[in-house]
């Protein structure tokens, strides 16, 4: 990865997007995409589209990742100053307990989620639920937290990237700003290449408490023939996963294309072949009910639209230690820009992506 890409991604993975809260991420993304992009537009709640204008007779495809990580909110200011939290979509509360954090006040407030000492506590205590976790940021009392924090304020993990040994990195919030990365950069490869398809790069919202952002989308841009999510799945080649159980996903083995549920059969042929011409590395991965992320949203937008689920290899996720390979974030990338060309060459279609039955 170029400098100029890592230095984007870095900003990304810096930027705190809470599921809710994700405007300071979106300016990042917009800033980065408006500098190729035809255009870029946001709608009410932060959605954010660049858009290359390709041939009016060719397809119109759709590239997306979503800007929202987990969190916590403030819920309560108890008299001793503490603070109660609740959840933002999916965060774990066995890795929450000891750990700093940042509340997104008007100006950000340090704290950290309190756990009791080893030597006071009784044997092996379950761990305890989020919403009876709380927050120290050093207040002596209610009134003093008040001055510094408030209710609704979100709360992240103060957790940073870190380089780890070759191309990989560690960072909280990989999901799914790397897919919001992957999704600009597919757009500034397929406008690098002129692709005649017409390329919507989408950086959406709200994705872990519902696919929000992709209900609104699918429905605001109407005339996409396809849509391709990009979000992380759980690579299964470290030693606490059953990968039998899961089927084997590696950190550097490439992207990983969804097969079944929402996953078009057309698209998923036209993303291997065209990762084949590419000479990109592909994996693949069975999603037999749903694929738990945007996609699920878009294929049933108006009446049916094509999908396809794209996926980037994650450790531990939804920790503030999740790891990829950026080897495997670039080949995202190229596989999207990929796809677009592939797309572009169906002009004329009426129905560019039919299922013949």
């Amino acid at each position: 990865m170029d400098e100029t890409r890592r230095a984007f991604l870095d900003d990304l993975l810096a930027t705190p997007s809470p599921s809710g809260f994700e405007t300071a991420a979106q300016r990042v993304w917009t800033d980065y995409v408006g500098e190729f992009a035809d255009r870029v537009d946001t709608d009410a709640y932060g959605n954010a589209v660049g858009v290359h204008e390709g041939d009016p007779d060719a397809p119109t495809v759709a590239v997306t990742g979503h800007a929202d990580e987990i969190g916590f909110i403030v819920r309560d200011v108890l008299d001793d100053g503490f603070l109660r939290i609740g959840r933002i979509g999916g965060a774990d509360r066995t890795v929450s307990k000891g750990q700093h954090v940042t509340v997104h006040a008007d100006e950000p407030v340090q704290g950290v989620i309190g756990q009791t000492a080893i030597h006071l506590r009784d044997g092996d205590e379950e761990y305890e639920d989020v919403t009876g976790q709380f927050v120290d940021i050093g207040a002596a009392d209610a009134d003093e937290a008040r001055d510094h924090v408030e209710v609704g304020d979100p709360v992240t993990f103060s957790s940073g990237l870190r380089d780890l040994v070759g191309d990989r990195i560690a960072a909280r919030g990989v999901d799914n700003r790397a897919g919001a990365w992957a999704a600009a950069e597919g757009l500034r490869r397929a406008v690098e290449a002129d692709v005649d398809a017409t390329v919507y790069a989408v950086s959406t919202v709200q994705e872990e408490v519902g696919l929000k952002g992709a209900r609104m989308v699918g429905v605001d841009l109407d005339d996409v023939d396809a849509f391709v999510a990009v979000d992380v799945t759980h690579a299964t080649d470290n030693p606490d996963v059953d990968r039998e159980r899961r089927g084997p996903v590696e950190l550097g083995a490439g992207p990983v294309i969804g097969r079944g549920s929402a996953n078009h059969p057309v698209l998923v042929d036209l993303a291997r072949d065209a990762a084949a011409d590419a000479d990109l590395d592909v994996q693949l991965q069975a999603a037999g009910t749903r694929t738990g992320t945007d996609a699920d949203a878009f294929y049933t937008t108006r009446g049916g639209t094509p999908a396809l689920n794209v996926s980037i290899p994650n450790r531990y996720m939804h920790t503030p230690v999740e790891v990829i390979d950026t080897a495997d974030l670039d080949g995202v990338a190229d596989l999207l820009a990929a796809i677009a060309a592939a797309a572009g060459d169906r002009e004329g279609a009426s129905d560019p992506f039919a299922v013949d039955v």
